[in-house]
């Protein structure tokens, strides 16, 4: 397991670079937010980095022309500003026409509770679920980010969703895209902790008996990693860092042939009016070890 200093954001400029350096194909889009990290990238490659100023809707749009000219785009900027706000031209532009590319979010459901509402997402990937073909990457830690991302980037023309947070876990997991990982076995049900979720995840869990799986990948949905990770009850606990059951619905289906309990524990639809911090957030929304804890014992009382 690996332990860095830097934060999601910080890796993913430093793999974008790299990229962007190694592969004439790669190209990166930008609203202004995140410009400060590619001054130098953007000298090098004045064709393959554009910054759109805070024009969202732009911003997608461009992604998907210069997809139509074989170049392999990045857009980033918040969730907010890149899944809600222009979604209308994720539909058209990008789904609709056919293109692929990589849209890389920050800031999340509650990264900066400072900035308010307009700058929280919980609903991104449950708002991507209404559209087909994409695949959604949630890494819970800054070398998981790199390896995601540059999946995504290398994955042909498919629509790619990685979502960065500065709400992260300790170390590093060994994660392959796509796969869940067993990093706690058990018997009375099974725990699916996404992303930053892991470390108040395994907390909470300590004294149960169960499995904890571990997805940095949501989209595809490993069916058959969770089917294969039952034990004698088919109680399954989702922990995820944004609308609480979003991925109910895909559980369910992995689970379709048997009986079987989901419990989806996320951000509320209700909205948390105090700015406050990521762990008061993440208390406030039941999500730190000790309501995880009571929450998930409850369940599979």
């Amino acid at each position: 397991m690996e332990t860095t200093e830097w934060t999601m954001r910080e890796q993913f400029g430093l793999t974008v670079t790299e990229l962007l350096e190694r592969d004439p194909r790669t190209a990166l889009v930008l609203a202004d937010i995140g410009v400060a990290q590619f001054p130098a990238a953007a000298r090098a490659h004045p064709d393959r980095v554009v910054n759109v100023g805070i024009r969202e809707q732009l911003l997608i749009g461009v992604a998907g022309g210069l997809a139509l000219t074989g170049l392999r785009p990045i857009a980033h900027t918040f969730a907010s500003f890149l899944i809600e706000r222009p979604f209308e031209q994720v539909k058209l532009d990008l789904v609709h026409q056919g293109v692929g590319a990589v849209l890389v979010s920050a800031a999340g459901s509650y990264d900066w509770p400072a900035g308010g509402r307009t700058h929280m997402a919980p609903g991104d990937v449950a708002l991507l679920d209404t559209l087909p073909g994409w695949q959604v990457h949630v890494p819970g830690h800054p070398a998981e980010a790199d390896l995601l991302l540059r999946h995504a980037v290398a994955d042909g023309d498919t629509l790619q969703y990685v979502r960065l947070s500065a709400h992260r876990n300790r170390d590093a997991r060994p994660v392959s895209p796509g796969k869940f990982l067993t990093v706690r076995q058990g018997s009375r049900g099974v725990v699916l902790a996404v992303g930053p979720m892991l470390d108040a995840v395994l907390a909470a869990t300590e004294m149960l008996d169960v499995t904890v799986l571990y997805a940095a990948t949501v989209r595809p949905f490993d069916a058959a990693g969770l089917r294969a990770a039952l034990g004698e009850r088919a109680d399954v606990v989702l922990v995820e860092p944004y609308l609480a059951g979003t991925s109910a619905a895909e559980a369910h289906r992995a689970l379709a042939e048997l009986p079987h309990r989901v419990l989806g524990l996320g951000v509320p639809k209700e909205e948390h009016r105090h700015y406050g911090s990521i762990p008061e957030h993440l208390a406030a929304y039941g999500l730190d070890a000790a309501a995880l804890h009571a929450r998930i014992a409850e369940f599979l009382r």
